[in-house]
């Protein structure tokens, strides 16, 4: 596995280790990759393609295998990105299952961060998608 479908499987894993691949999910996902590199460069087909391997994978493994693949073919900051990125797609629908924060818990002690590093990272997120102006 390369680090761009490393990067890709990270992601996949985050929205659909519950099980389930909402359209809202998916979309999100999709958009935080076309701009990045070397997303972006990619044919639709070409990305069509890495997806269905993934989620291949995802469907007979599962989403434990694909991260366990995943993770080393990253730098750290790829990983700190991934993480991030992660745990963006898991609070994005602001309903955070128990099997999300496992994976997003399982995910954070696999990569090569220091643990310090990870819980900042996951912190912030859950921050950015806190509904702080709510009653």
């Amino acid at each position: 596995m390369n680090a761009a479908e490393a990067f890709a499987a990270i992601a996949l894993a985050a929205i659909a280790c519950d099980g389930v691949v909402d359209p809202h999910e998916a979309k999100l996902l999709r958009g935080l990759l076309d701009h990045r590199h070397p997303y972006v460069r990619r044919t639709e087909e070409s990305m069509g393609k890495m997806f269905e391997g993934l989620l291949d994978e995802l469907h007979t493994l599962g989403w434990r295998s694909l991260i366990t693949r995943a993770i080393p073919a990253l730098t750290i900051t790829q990983q700190e990105t991934a993480l991030a990125m992660a745990a963006h797609l898991v609070h994005s629908d602001r309903l955070v299952s128990e099997e999300e924060i496992k994976l997003l818990k399982e995910m954070a002690a696999s990569m090569s961060l220091p643990s310090a590093r990870s819980d900042q990272i996951l912190e912030v997120i859950a921050m950015l998608h806190r509904d702080s102006l709510a009653p």
